[in-house]
């Protein structure tokens, strides 16, 4: 089921996403000269692979990300956050009008999250037991 789910969602709006995520993780790249702007490239490029393929896995919060992790959230909520994640939550709204839309629709709104925190969280498979 994971599968079949994952293949329409790459097709909906998986790709699409990703690319809005491939798009801003070149931005960050472009801007090298702002040594601040690699770790956002980064964790961007990573964000669009968990958008390509969300079924089977989730988010998982690292506890001992620090203050720089904090800081760099703030300010990638500033210039790109909020606009990926309005993203997510359209296109979940629109796929949740259909009654097949609503798990990928679901998939989006769980994306919310690390589209406007991506530092000091990790994309995990969903069997694994949170913590170890």
């Amino acid at each position: 089921m994971r599968v079949l789910l994952n293949v329409i969602w790459l097709v909906l709006c998986g790709f699409w996403m990703a690319i809005a995520y491939a798009v801003v993780g070149l931005i960050c790249f472009a801007l090298f000269i702002f040594i601040i702007t690699i770790p956002f490239g980064i964790a961007s490029f990573r964000i669009a692979g968990f958008v390509l393929w969300p079924f089977g896995r989730s988010i998982e919060r690292r506890p001992r990300a620090g203050v720089a992790s904090l800081i760099g959230n703030v300010i990638w909520i500033i210039f790109f956050g909020w606009e990926l994640a309005l993203g997510h939550l359209v296109t979940g709204m629109l796929l949740c009008l259909t009654i097949i839309g609503i798990p990928l629709g679901l998939a989006n709104f769980k994306i919310i999250p690390i589209s406007l925190l991506p530092l000091g969280v990790r994309i995990v498979p969903s069997d694994r037991v949170f913590g170890t």
